[in-house]
């Protein structure tokens, strides 16, 4: 693995290339851009999937989003769509400059919102010659769909407050993304299993990581909720298609989404995949469920970026 850095305009990167184990720097490789979840830093999914990628011939790439991780940019802990998808075009733009990347077999990875700002991404940005996701989820739909309507309402009525408020001079505010314990889970009632699932992978397991904040600018939500990822997918998104998803449904929605984007796509060539049995965080690290979908993954970007991890 090698740290690396690219700019999005002003803002600083940082990424982690993964090389496969018989790396040549004289020849050129298929390379997989990873689009990481919301709140995850590089060194957790992205690099759990980055490596498997390379332990079987690409070269993946992997990186913090900006305002978040490793990467720059003010203020901390936005989470702005927009950013989120020119972060995976200027990504493509740095592994162009690449000697051992083949410009002609570069392919997008996107986990959990990571996918939904993958397929955003490519509907526009065509070096991407195959799409694959994970879990997938539209973050902006999710976001919409989480709250009723007059709850929805009131929250942006109150980001209007909070950006008064900060254009005044005051403190911003950033929220947790989710419980920062099982025993706060637990103190504030939380009883969905796949929320104490994301708390006890991002909080309180071996990937937990320092550079992973759990907080969003409160601000972030005027960007969020009016994001669409898969709007333009019919009459954009061209390229071959594989989608993942988990068997078990939850409240994450992401079997629902998986399947919306697979029915949306004209894409002649695409695949939908189940993982029998897991859940939505369970696919973020459990092997039993990772090796099925990365299995699949290889087989998929092996045929449309025409690689076998190397000329």
């Amino acid at each position: 693995m090698k740290r690396v850095s690219f700019n999005n305009r002003n803002i600083e990167i940082a990424g982690n290339v993964h090389f496969p184990n018989d790396f040549d720097g004289s020849r050129t490789y298929a390379a997989i851009v990873l689009a990481t979840p919301g709140s995850s830093v590089k060194e957790q999914i992205g690099a759990i999937y980055s490596a498997k990628l390379a332990e079987r011939g690409f070269v993946g790439l992997t990186f913090d989003p900006s305002y978040q991780g490793e990467s720059s940019g003010q203020p901390r802990d936005l989470e702005d769509p927009a950013a989120r998808v020119e972060d995976i075009r200027c990504a493509v733009d740095y592994l162009m400059t690449q000697p051992f990347v083949d410009e002609e077999k570069v392919g997008l990875l996107g986990i959990c919102a990571g996918g939904g700002y993958a397929i955003c991404a490519a509907l526009t940005e065509h070096r991407f010659k195959a799409i694959g996701t994970v879990v997938a989820n539209d973050i902006g739909s999710a976001f919409r769909h989480m709250q009723p309507k007059e709850d929805l309402l009131r929250k942006l009525k109150d980001v209007g407050k909070q950006r008064t408020l900060e254009a005044r001079g005051g403190e911003p505010r950033r929220d947790p993304w989710i419980p920062d314990s099982l025993k706060e889970a637990e103190a504030t009632g939380i009883k969905d299993p796949e929320l104490l699932e994301a708390v006890k992978f991002y909080r309180e397991s071996r990937y937990r990581h320092p550079n992973s904040t759990n907080r969003l600018l409160f601000s972030s939500y005027a960007e969020l909720l009016s994001f669409d990822a898969f709007n333009l997918v019919p009459e954009l998104l061209t390229q071959p298609l594989q989608v993942i998803v988990g068997g078990k449904r939850g409240n994450t929605g992401q079997y629902e989404a998986g399947k919306r984007l697979f029915e949306l796509s004209p894409a002649a060539e695409k695949d939908l995949f189940v993982v029998d049995g897991a859940g939505h965080y369970d696919m973020y690290y459990k092997p039993e469920y990772v090796g099925p979908a990365v299995d699949r993954l290889v087989s998929f970007y092996m045929k449309h970026l025409c690689a076998s991890g190397e000329d």
